[in-house]
């Protein structure tokens, strides 16, 4: 790809707080389009480093350089965990998506056809006027998703956005995801602790154990040595028939 292509380039960065390190010599590059997962152990610096990629903190060393279009993190999307706003509020789908735009410079019209385009991206399509509350688990986080396209972002980022989902749920907001970096070319950033998510949906992967980072490819960083370095057991990756990757765990003596 070209150098254009470029969004984000994280060169040896040191990540913590105050006199504290929790990574160091983090270094990778993400392009346009790339659908990247960030993997470790809890503890291992996911939220730091998702910190820092969001603008929020900054690095205590190296060099983090961002495309000019992601300046003022207009094209930057956020999907929290949890939906964070106070329940007791009634609150319809649409209001709940605008949110998101606030911070942007969208006339009404914009705001009107993003809106149609960001619930249509996420299944949610005709239902802008339920409640968000009514909404399963699942549409609840298809709305978080949706209100962090509204801004029509480069890059969406997401922070554990399946804890606590039902395997069918998970599956179906990660297919959603899928659809909107190979479909609308949404270049995807996703905190994981799930091996399983990295295997079925990545291009790229930053793993993070004991303070440091390996980024790359799948095809460069999903091997049995890493793993093991980070798992302690050893770690198989392998495909059926259709193409489906699962991941197995081996134990002392190579036994499953």
């Amino acid at each position: 790809m070209a150098q254009s292509d470029i969004l984000v380039q994280a060169t040896d960065l040191a990540l913590g707080y105050a006199q504290r390190t929790v990574l160091r010599q983090v270094t990778f590059t993400i392009r346009a389009g790339e659908c990247w997962f960030c993997l470790g152990v809890n503890g291992a610096g996911k939220t730091t480093l998702l910190r820092v990629l969001l603008g929020v903190q900054r690095p205590q060393a190296g060099q983090l350089w961002r495309h000019p279009s992601l300046a003022g993190r207009q094209r930057v999307g956020f999907v929290p965990q949890r939906c964070d706003l106070n329940p007791a509020l009634s609150t319809t789908v649409r209001e709940f998506v605008l949110l998101g735009t606030v911070g942007t410079r969208q006339t009404r019209r914009e705001q009107r056809a993003h809106l149609a385009w960001a619930l249509a991206r996420v299944g949610l399509d005709g239902m802008e006027k339920r409640d968000y509350w009514s909404l399963s688990g699942g549409q609840q986080q298809r709305a978080l998703v949706a209100r962090a396209l509204i801004r029509r972002p480069h890059v969406l980022l997401l922070d554990e956005p399946t804890t606590g989902f039902d395997p069918p749920t998970m599956e179906a907001f990660l297919r959603c995801l899928a659809d909107l970096n190979r479909k609308e070319g949404v270049t995807l950033f996703c905190v994981t602790h799930d091996l399983t998510q990295v295997v079925r949906y990545a291009t790229h992967l930053v793993l993070l154990y004991g303070g440091r980072a390996v980024a790359g490819s799948c095809q460069e960083v999903l091997n049995r040595q890493t793993l093991t370095s980070i798992y302690g057991v050893g770690v198989d990756i392998t495909q059926d028939a259709t193409g489906i990757a699962t991941v197995q765990i081996v134990l002392p003596g190579g036994t499953p």
